[in-house]
């Protein structure tokens, strides 16, 4: 297994998460839209946001809403089906000048990480929820608010409250290029070290995660550091396609409920879990508490691996 070596944090003996494991599931050329749905979305101006939408309120076939930057036409009638998690709804692009209705508004992600580097905005975040619209998106809204608490969790975690943007330990950047990949290292073999909210690393991630989302990552790696939509897309890349060293995605997990214990095993396994670093798990669940409170949720069974 292949992996990212952790920030210098106080939990220093804990390798930093999966960003991480080679594994490339099929799931994520189901997950993720293709890069010429991308190119199309992108290429157009955006158009005013429509009103947000309500789960409470009826649509009828050719409605439009709002929804986490988008703007959504109903396919036939509709009522509590989220745009994003339910076919009914159809992506007519990003939108803008509307309000986020995003689980995590935009003061509670001010409160979680007052410290942040600038680099790691709030409508960055927002703007990358278009790449995997069932994220935080799907099941009851205290299911969802869970999953945004876990992602969030293991950013805080991995960038120490997302003060880094990239990998502190520069002697390590070489060790992230595998050339016996077809593909190589054509960005150099120190290009692909550890970047974004869950340090994402190694020229083979980079190499997948950048054709499921449309973007040249393999030969333009520091996209990930330039553009905070980027960094979140690569992170949420990970999460919701990736099973790692575990038996199912993060995403899954969460909206399957499996608990957030098996989050870390999808990242870190046996590094952590089933006594591999109690310590840090019991850190991570920690955070994991802090953050459900602040997102007015609870943080539901199975926390630990």
């Amino acid at each position: 297994m292949y992996r990212i070596k952790g920030l210098l944090t106080v939990l220093s003996a804990v390798v930093a998460t999966a960003a991480l494991l080679p594994t490339a599931s099929a799931a994520s050329a189901a997950s993720a839209p293709s890069p010429a749905s991308v190119s199309a979305v992108s290429a157009a101006a955006p158009a005013p946001c429509a009103p947000v939408w309500s789960s409470s309120t009826a649509y009828s076939a050719g409605g439009t809403v709002s929804h986490h930057g988008r703007n959504w036409a109903a396919k036939w009638w509709t009522q509590n089906e989220n745009p994003g998690a339910a076919t009914v709804w159809a992506d007519r692009g990003a939108c803008t000048g509307g309000v986020s209705d995003f689980v995590v508004s935009e003061a509670q992600f001010d409160a979680l990480f007052p410290d942040r580097n600038p680099f790691y905005t709030y409508q960055g975040l927002i703007d990358a929820l278009h790449a995997y619209p069932r994220f935080a998106n799907t099941g009851t809204p205290a299911t969802r608010a869970r999953e945004a608490a876990a992602f969030l969790t293991h950013a805080d975690f991995e960038s120490v409250g997302l003060r880094y943007v990239k990998e502190i330990n520069e002697a390590n950047y070489w060790r992230k290029c595998d050339y016996s990949r077809p593909y190589g290292c054509p960005a150099g073999q120190t290009a692909y070290y550890g970047r974004g909210p869950i340090m994402f690393s190694w020229n083979f991630n980079y190499k997948t995660a950048g054709d499921a989302l449309g973007l040249d990552l393999l030969d333009n790696p520091w996209l990930v550091e330039q553009d905070p939509s980027v960094a979140w897309q690569t992170a949420l890349w990970y999460w919701n396609t990736q099973n790692g060293p575990g038996t199912m995605t993060s995403h899954d997990a969460m909206a399957g409920g499996a608990g957030f214990g098996e989050t870390i095993r999808s990242l870190n396994g046996a590094l952590e879990c089933d006594g591999g670093n109690p310590g840090s798990v019991a850190a991570r669940v920690a955070a994991y508490e802090r953050i459900t409170a602040v997102l007015g949720t609870a943080p539901g069974s199975r926390l630990s691996c």
